[in-house]
């Protein structure tokens, strides 16, 4: 099944969804790596990320006066947040997006909290800074810019392929 879906999820019923569908995604996506998820954890999330697509990138910006452009944005190996990915479930996110998979913590959270693991590409920044319609905010700078939670405005983001989904059925099994 091939789906588009536009975020943050609200009423959307991702239990329709199984490992092997393709989904695109439309709004709002926010990048978190390592850091950003223990600040996550420590502090409460910046912005509201119930309903909330969060991809595991540290992407490429540009900044000019202030100004910020993106440059490239691919996935980053998602196994470096499985000790924190579990916790930032349960705060309400529906879709988490990276690549190479996550352990049994995360799939209990995904099938508890009615979410989704999907997968990018990696090798295909060009292709998905090409989504990316602005970037509508920043947080966290002073962990890095591939750290920081950047907040994207995108269109049809993907594909993204769902890897781990919420009745607990996994690609990588």
């Amino acid at each position: 099944m091939e789906k588009r879906l536009n975020v943050p999820i609200t009423d959307e019923n991702l239990n329709e969804l199984k490992a092997g569908d393709v989904i695109y995604l439309t709004g709002n996506i926010l990048t978190a790596r390592d850091q950003a998820h223990k600040r996550i954890i420590d502090q409460g999330a910046p912005l509201d990320i119930e309903g909330a697509a969060i991809f595991h990138a540290g992407p490429i910006i540009s900044e000019n006066d202030g100004e910020y452009d993106m440059v490239a944005i691919g996935p980053t190996t998602s196994m470096r947040m499985n000790p924190y990915q579990g916790d930032v479930l349960d705060m309400g996110p529906k879709i988490i997006i990276g690549k190479g998979g996550m352990d049994d913590t995360v799939r209990e959270a995904l099938i508890r909290n009615d979410a989704l693991y999907v997968v990018a590409t990696g090798g295909c920044a060009a292709l998905y800074v090409d989504a990316v319609e602005k970037i509508e905010s920043v947080d966290w700078l002073d962990l890095g810019m591939p750290e920081a939670m950047w907040n994207l405005k995108v269109k049809d983001f993907g594909p993204l392929i769902v890897a781990m989904d919420s009745k607990g059925n996994s690609l990588y099994d």
